[in-house]
């Protein structure tokens, strides 16, 4: 009689007062990984500023997802403290250009030493056409006009590394852009470490009869030391950083979701994008 009771509880506990069955409740749906935006940092307060513009972007662009800000160094907040008051998963999207020292080095690290956290790391940001469609963009604003230049060329304006794998990347981006804008050459000059510099890429532009309009369009993410200097180098406009253009928003996006899509979720594994 006792299990007979029970039986019967269970079953009216189903039932709402009309008779009909009680719905379950919907599960709560799950929290999407937090997206970290990884940028450099720099003593200049406009990349504070331009890097915190372009994460409002993304976020107005996806709403949905936890979005914070992590610096390698020299702003606040720091990569190791953002992963330390975050819990559960996370997504780091590098805004650097390519796969340099940073990527490769100091973004790992920093994942090690946050093993409360399940991490993967998306891709650089360049090279990508997103990226020539904002370079296009920012010269226009400085005064490249629409029509493109007879005679013309562009030093694409880029930090420098020593590795191999980053300077593929920005000769890359240099073919995309020439590409984006009809065949113009693009030769990458460099404010550190590599060669050329910025102002030995323009006499190479001259010297192939390209000296009658030669821009420089910067390849940084944000204002500071290198971009200053490779602006003060040009011979003709200069470009400002790549800022918070909606392409370059587009772009974390999407290196965010082509890191998810790359594999499951894992720790103490770091799951990189492509």
């Amino acid at each position: 009689m006792t299990r007979i009771t029970a039986q019967l509880s269970s079953q009216l506990g189903h039932l709402s007062l009309g008779g009909t069955r009680r719905r379950p409740r919907p599960a709560a749906p799950r929290r999407p990984p937090t997206l970290v935006a990884v940028a450099h940092g720099s003593r200049d307060p406009e990349a504070l500023r331009t890097v915190t513009a372009l994460v409002d972007r993304v976020r107005a662009l996806r709403p949905d997802l936890p979005v914070r800000i992590g610096h390698v160094e020299l702003n606040d907040p720091l990569l190791a403290d953002t992963l330390a008051a975050l819990h559960g998963e996370a997504v780091l999207v590098p805004l650097l250009l390519g796969r340099g020292y940073h990527v490769k080095r100091d973004l790992p690290d920093a994942i090690a030493a946050a093993p409360h956290l399940s991490v993967r790391m998306a891709a650089p940001l360049g090279p990508h056409p997103l990226l020539a469609e904002a370079l296009h963009a920012r010269l226009t604003e400085a005064g490249w006009p629409s029509g493109g230049l007879s005679g013309a060329g562009v030093v694409l304006a880029a930090a420098g590394s020593r590795d191999r794998d980053s300077a593929a990347d920005t000769a890359r981006t240099a073919a995309l852009l020439s590409a984006r804008l009809g065949g113009v050459p693009v030769l990458p000059g460099y404010a550190s470490a590599a060669a050329p510099t910025v102002a030995e890429a323009a006499r190479a532009l001259t010297d192939l009869g390209r000296g009658r309009r030669i821009a420089v369009a910067s390849y940084f993410a944000a204002p500071g030391r290198f971009a200053t200097q490779c602006a003060a180098a040009a011979p003709g406009i200069a470009s400002g950083p790549l800022g918070d253009h909606p392409a370059v928003a587009r772009l974390v996006i999407h290196r965010y979701e082509q890191a998810l899509a790359s594999a499951p979720m894992s720790h103490p594994a770091v799951t990189v994008g492509v």
